[in-house]
């Protein structure tokens, strides 16, 4: 089968999409067709060497596929060859076929999009957990998203008004606040005089929950905006700096730094991931929640995408197809 390979750590123009083995189906694997691969920042981080884990290459990035399931191993439960599926691995997704344990599939219902589905786990599986289990936001509070037009920022805009948020989604560009406040935003913002904007956009109160997956400069005017009692989530950094958090700012503000890690949540807190995944699933059925999909591309432009993506020239979720 063909897949995007990375050979050793490096750029991810050097990626290489070549002939990959196929997985075999024994014991609690599940292999699926893929139908659907999500793109995710983490990917690129994870060729480069960057990310937390490093899988010993060469190996296949990519952490969403969904599909169909075409063989499964002997001691595999839940699972049967033809049923459509999604699955969340921490790499291995860009390929035509992927084989993972069953633990890490979730079966989709009839009229939920790969690409969708895909959309879910990652990006907005990242947003509800940060709103949810971290944050425990409530109706009526101010929710600040930075980075508003990446996939987990329009996430955390559509989740934080289902959860009844007023959302502020921060945006680069014009274009991008565009795709922000048709998510759902109440009002969106650039970064230029951040720190006033946001205190006219609370009414002096600050920010109840700040989203930040940008970390750099934004995250330094986010956490001296931030409410009493308040909660500023810690989700990545797109920037490329990870900033340095002077302490004594949570001690006079009375705010909370929250880490949001989701990969680790889902292996050491399954039973909640999975209804979280339910509930994300129900939310899509029911129309609540709605995954903005830029576009559909070919496996083989997989480093294209995923340069774009680390360009931040992307709004929305890009997904690879094989």
């Amino acid at each position: 089968m063909k897949a995007v390979i990375a050979r050793e750590y490096g750029p991810i123009e050097n990626l290489d999409y070549a002939d990959w083995p196929e997985p075999k189906a024994v014991g609690r694997t599940v292999v699926i067709d893929a139908e659907a691969i999500g793109v995710n920042y983490p990917d690129g981080l994870l060729v480069q060497g960057l990310y937390q884990a490093k899988p010993q290459t060469p190996f296949v990035p990519g952490m969403e596929l969904a599909g169909r399931v075409s063989a499964v191993g002997e001691a595999v439960t839940k699972f049967k060859v033809g049923d459509r599926v999604v699955s969340f691995t921490p790499y291995g997704a860009y390929a035509e076929k992927i084989g993972v344990d069953e633990s890490l599939v979730i079966k989709l219902p009839d009229g939920v999009s790969g690409a969708d589905a895909c959309a879910l786990i990652c990006g907005y599986g990242t947003s509800h957990h940060a709103l949810k289990q971290r944050a425990q936001i409530k109706p009526g509070e101010t929710l600040a998203v930075l980075g508003a037009a990446g996939t987990t920022g329009l996430a955390a805009i559509q989740l934080g008004k289902i959860m009844g948020a007023k959302v502020i989604a921060v945006a680069s560009t014009p274009e991008k606040r565009d795709i922000a406040m048709a998510a759902g935003a109440d009002i969106t913002l650039g970064y230029e005089n951040l720190k006033e904007t946001l205190k006219e956009a609370t009414g002096g109160k600050g920010v109840d929950v700040g989203y930040d997956p940008v970390g750099g400069d934004a995250f330094d005017v986010l956490s001296r905006s931030m409410a009493w009692n308040g909660r500023l989530l810690v989700i990545g950094f797109t920037s490329g700096r990870i900033p340095q958090f002077p302490i004594n700012l949570a001690l006079v503000k009375g705010f909370s730094l929250v880490g949001v890690f989701w990969g680790t949540f889902t292996q050491k807190e399954p039973e909640a991931h999975e209804e979280n995944m339910r509930e994300l699933i129900g939310w899509l059925m029911e129309g609540k929640l709605k995954p903005v999909i830029e576009g559909t591309y070919p496996l083989a432009e997989a480093k294209d995408v995923l340069r774009r993506i680390h360009d931040r020239a992307v709004a929305g979720k890009l997904i690879l197809k094989p």
